[in-house]
Parts: C-alpha cells; structure tokens; sequence
C-alpha cells in the first residue's frame, strides 16, 4: 500500500489536484482511497457528484458505533472516499477530525478490508502542527507532494511545508516527493517556483495549466478526468499520475 499525502495552502486547488490524481490513478486499475484532511470536508465532492457525504466528526456526534459503510463512500470509478471533517465553528481543535479520522479508520481494519493500493491524504498546508502534522508521520505516509502557484503566500506555505518535512526526517517521517505546480498565471510562475525549489530543496514534478475545464467539471460535480476525459487537461492529470508513481517507486 503506498501512501501519499498532499499539502498546499488552501485555495491553491490541492483537493482538485488530489481527486484527479485519484480518478487517474483508478484508470490505471488501481484501488484508491482519498481522505480529506480539511475541516471544510469538501476534499472528495468532485469524486461523489457534488454531493456532500458524512464526515467522521459527524457520525462520531451521531454517537453509538461506526461502521465502515458509514464512514467510506466508493463512487463510480472505485475510489474510496473519507472525509475527516472538522469542529463545531469556534470549538474545538480543527486537526483533531484527522487524529479522530486515523483512529477510526485502524480501528475498523479498513486498510485491512479495503486494501487499497494508493491512499492519498488531501492535508491543509497552511498550518503544519497538531493533527495537521499526523500525516507527515511514518506510520501514516511514505511521501508528501505539495501543490503550489507561484503566488508569494502559496510558496510560503510551501516552503514550510517542505521545511516541516525536512525537520521530521530523522525520525523516520515521510519523505518529500516535490512540487506540484498548479499555475494562477502569474508573470514569471515558473521562474518563481523553480527558484522555491532551488532554495528549498526538491524539484517540480508537474506542471498544470490554468484551464476553464476544471471549473467547468466542478459545476458538474465530477473531476476533469471524468467529465472531459478526452480533453488536455485530463492528460495533465494522468500525467501527474504516471509521474507520481514514477516519484514513488524511484525514491
């Protein structure tokens, strides 16, 4: 089972990123499960029509016992879908739906059950401490890609990221894979992401265009590679899928 977590700061198109990645990979045959790690837990609505599916934190409020059924949706293509969710506005600690998220997952053998090939945990990059940091952990992930614009704020995210992963290291953390550069169209972007990288270390490992598909498959509730699966920025996303694969295997 490889393992794969995916940080960025939000608004950078990181859960568009990560459910075209899924949706690609699922092409390629392989099992995927993509748990969102954002208390907004709107990670997997491109992957499950729009719709919106319970979050862990939910059920958990529900009380009694969970089920696996309850807690992982399988949309059409197979991929496997977990929203950890987040707190009550204003209460709580929002990383502590990861921590819970983990739990309940082990706890019900689902990496056991389910045996997926790929897991790929779609993580808020602008704070990289408490249950936002759980995934960069060993037991949990074996690489960490991070999705980045060349906008100032989204590469300073980035950068700490990557600062983040570097500091864990030697505890036998998992390993940084590279960038993923979704580009806003900035002057200079590619300058600008290539001179993070310098400074920082790692490299970009793919480069996606601004495209009106992507928005154009939201509306629709469904990822690019669904939705336009003949379109270039499809091939983006199988891409990026090759290439990730390619990252991990080499590593």
């Amino acid at each position: 089972m490889l393992r794969i977590a995916i940080y960025g700061k939000g608004g950078i198109g990181k859960s568009t990123t990560t459910s075209n990645l899924s949706t690609a990979l699922a092409e390629q045959g392989l099992r995927v499960m993509q748990i969102g790690c954002d208390p907004k837990a709107d990670s997997t609505r491109t992957l499950t029509n729009g719709q919106s599916i319970p979050t862990v934190l939910d059920l958990l409020r529900r009380g009694g016992s969970l089920t696996l059924e309850e807690l992982v949706y399988t949309n059409s293509s197979g991929v496997l879908c977990v929203e950890a969710g987040g707190p009550t506005p204003g209460i709580g600690c929002a990383g502590r739906g990861i921590i819970t998220a983990f739990e309940q997952l082990q706890d019900l053998n689902a990496y056991k059950i389910y045996k997926p090939d790929v897991v790929l945990y779609d993580v808020l990059g602008d704070v990289v401490c408490g249950g936002f940091a759980m995934p960069l952990r060993g037991e949990y992930s074996d690489i960490v890609f991070v999705v980045t614009s060349g906008e100032m704020m989204s590469m300073y995210a980035a950068a700490n990221i990557v600062k983040a992963v570097e500091s864990f290291k030697k505890r036998g953390y998992a390993r940084f894979g590279g960038y993923i550069l979704n580009r806003r169209n900035v002057e200079n972007e590619r300058a600008q992401v290539e001179r993070l990288a310098e400074e920082e270390g790692g490299k970009i490992i793919a480069d996606l265009p601004r495209s009106s598909e992507v928005q154009q498959a939201e509306a629709l509730g469904k990822t690019v590679v669904e939705a336009f699966p003949e379109s270039k920025m499809a091939e983006h996303y199988r891409s990026l899928a090759h290439k990730v694969l390619e990252v991990c295997k080499n590593g």
